[in-house]
């Protein structure tokens, strides 16, 4: 991932520069799937439970092992629940992934386009391997 959010670069700067610590996050942070970027500053509305019916959809939790070489790998797999339509019909496309640092609302911290983006129909589990999520500090 290389999309650090403003709320991230923000902390960050504070935290190095100014007398204002940085409190980590809560000790779960969480993935989430979007239909499309949700920008730096979180703005863009694109969650999957913001944008389409998937009553089942909800951030699953991600852990990272510790950086070398100014990156890090995730160090559990994520499996979203599979794909139930309330009252729509049509399968969607995740185009976007993001970490957070709360399982509701919170503060994204990185996000990432896909590639290349997944159809979920439903019936259809998403899911990320271990180590196939990573965050590059350049």
């Amino acid at each position: 991932m290389a999309g650090k959010s403003d709320y991230l670069e923000n902390a960050a700067l504070d935290h190095i520069l100014t007398a204002s610590g940085y409190t980590s996050p809560n000790a779960t942070l969480y993935l989430s799937m979007h239909t499309g970027d949700p920008l730096d500053d979180d703005s863009g509305a694109t969650e999957v439970d913001a944008v389409v019916d998937d009553t089942s959809y909800a951030r699953q939790s991600i852990t990272f092992a510790a950086a070398s070489g100014g990156v890090s790998a995730s160090s559990n797999a994520q499996a979203f629940t599979a794909v139930v339509y309330g009252t729509g019909a049509a399968p969607y496309v995740v185009t976007h992934i993001g970490i957070y640092d709360a399982s509701t609302v919170g503060n994204l911290l990185y996000s990432e386009a896909l590639a290349p983006a997944r159809t979920l129909s439903v019936g259809e589990i998403a899911s990320f391997e271990s180590g196939a999520t990573t965050v590059t500090e350049d």
